[in-house]
């Protein structure tokens, strides 16, 4: 039996109208006014503000970020300082593919992402199909089924899971494609996908994604230890229900709170995790916990495992949260947990080098 794929398929219906917050998920709560109850004055202000902070944005990258390198030689204090306050939604996408490397590895690869689409085959297609509706389902563009939305993202899926037959397709990668596709092209977020996981600027992540998943029970490990470390009584309170990092926090690596976060908290992460790397994941575990760790400690069980599913939403306030998090310094620790964890487990298998023309693997592979 001849298997389907994608374009075999015929779009379903477009589904109905229904009221959107801006950033084109389905509201909730239609009572919800999106800020638009504020004053006139407060709104116009903070239109104003926002003008100003894209101003000084594009005046940072250039023209389609043609000053992007020079300025961050010149000024990194500036960028990072400008990252962990948000970019600006209107420009996200393109300093996204700035700070990951990304821009650079599809300027130095053209045609090949067109060929993995349309000339590669793939192992892991049928799956793809099967989760793709699994991924942001309440966001229009991903609403229609193998609509445009669903399309594209069965499109980055199934190239990278040809373009890197090692890993090939793990579920949680539909997040991060699915994120990356409401801010760029097919072709740029599958470049950005392959930044991040063959390490174009930072450690690869695609040990998240392996057989096993060797990255994800390091990283739950090194947390682990921070927890006890840095909160040794919400630890020792963990340790005595039973309570360890696997039952909450593996989402948080494998999809880098894409999941089940809520989305305008979930961008602001996102935006200083291509540029500083994955500390920033442990950095936003540790103050959730840290902010209701009053809480916690009285828990049993069970309410301590919805808790930590379901965190307060005052918690999961950006401007709240991530100064919090920015305040824990964890960077030397971590280095030293890793060095300890792989002197007793091992390194982790690499599925090969990022090479700057990659080539493409045959049907035959």
């Amino acid at each position: 039996m001849e298997k389907k794929r994608l374009d075999d398929y015929e779009p379903g219906p477009v589904p109905s109208p229904r009221a959107l917050d801006r950033f084109g998920f389905v509201k909730q709560d239609v009572s919800t006014s999106d800020g638009l109850g504020r004053s006139r004055s407060a709104y116009e202000y903070a239109r104003y503000r926002e003008e100003r902070r894209v101003r000084k944005w594009r005046k940072m990258i250039g023209v389609g970020g043609s000053d992007w390198k020079h300025y961050l030689r010149r000024k990194p204090h500036v960028v990072k300082r400008r990252i962990r306050k948000g970019i600006p939604d209107c420009l996200r996408g393109l300093v996204w593919q700035l700070i990951s490397g990304s821009r650079d590895l599809l300027l130095m690869n053209p045609g090949v992402y067109e060929q993995l689409v349309i000339y590669e085959t793939s192992a892991s297609e049928l799956d793809i199909i099967r989760d793709i509706s699994r991924t942001f389902p309440s966001h229009v563009f991903f609403q229609q089924r193998h609509g445009p939305g669903q399309r594209s993202l069965y499109n980055v899926l199934k190239a990278y899971s040809v373009f890197d037959r090692d890993v090939g397709y793990v579920q949680g990668m539909g997040f991060l494609a699915g994120l990356l596709l409401l801010y760029m092209s097919e072709e740029d977020a599958f470049w950005l996908l392959v930044a991040l996981l063959k390490g174009a600027v930072h450690a690869p992540m695609e040990g998240l994604y392996l057989a096993g998943l060797p990255l994800v029970q390091q990283y739950l490990s090194q947390f682990e230890c921070l927890v006890r470390e840095l909160l040794p009584k919400l630890g020792e309170h963990f340790s005595n229900e039973m309570i360890n990092p696997s039952m909450y926090a593996s989402q948080w690596f494998i999809t880098v709170f894409s999941y089940s976060f809520p989305f305008h908290l979930a961008l602001r992460i996102w935006d200083v995790f291509l540029y500083e790397g994955v500390k920033i994941v442990f950095k936003v575990g540790l103050a959730l916990l840290k902010y209701c760790h009053d809480d916690l400690v009285k828990l049993p069980f069970e309410k301590l495992i919805h808790a930590l599913k379901n965190f307060p939403e005052d918690a999961m306030n950006p401007d709240t949260l991530l100064p919090l998090a920015y305040s824990i310094k964890i960077s030397k620790r971590l280095k030293e947990l890793k060095q300890e964890y792989e002197k007793k487990n091992g390194k982790i298998r690499r599925s090969g080098e990022l090479s700057e023309n990659p080539t493409l693997p045959s049907e035959s592979n």
